[in-house]
């Protein structure tokens, strides 16, 4: 089983940033690494015109875009509601990490991200699966490990150690 760590914060916290760096982090060590994002919004890969486009608004289900060296699946809830986390891991194929952006509120280990220009009260006050903060100011939350936002391989290691 892949190990699953997620990176949470508030908006414009710089999540995908570092999610981005521990990507090149984990792979650079040799790992195999997938990640899940979340978005708050409706979000849509696919653009107006495209065949794959014209399948989904004709009714499919699900529609495979293949061609050259990737392939995308969209599928459509169609005003079914959003499926959870764990339903998405199980889509994933088998690696050796799965860094999961967004999903605050999910029972996974996590990291917040912080940055003192957002000025938010910290998830970590509130949800003890955050196992510890990375920020760019000092911060001090009882029972976590406070990383530096900037730290991209302790960061790493730390988020390694966490495998079950």
């Amino acid at each position: 089983m892949s190990l699953v760590f997620g990176i949470v914060g508030w908006k414009n916290c710089g999540k995908t940033t570092l999610t981005e760096r521990l990507i090149s982090e984990f792979t650079g060590r040799g790992l195999q690494v997938s990640t899940i994002k979340h978005a708050h919004h409706s979000v849509d890969v696919d653009q107006p015109g495209t065949d794959s486009y014209r399948h989904r608004k004709a009714g499919a289900h699900e529609v495979i875009l293949a061609g050259g060296s990737r392939f995308a699946l969209m599928h459509e809830c169609r005003g079914a509601i959003e499926p959870d986390l764990d339903s998405l891991l199980a889509k994933l194929s088998p690696c050796d990490l799965v860094l999961v952006e967004g999903y605050k509120f999910a029972l996974h280990a996590k990291i917040e991200v912080s940055r003192q220009v957002a000025q938010k009260r910290l998830l970590a006050l509130d949800d003890m699966n955050i196992l510890a903060v990375a920020s760019d100011y000092p911060v001090e939350v009882a029972n976590r490990v406070v990383k530096s936002l900037n730290d991209v391989t302790g960061i790493a290691d730390f988020i390694w150690e966490h495998r079950r």
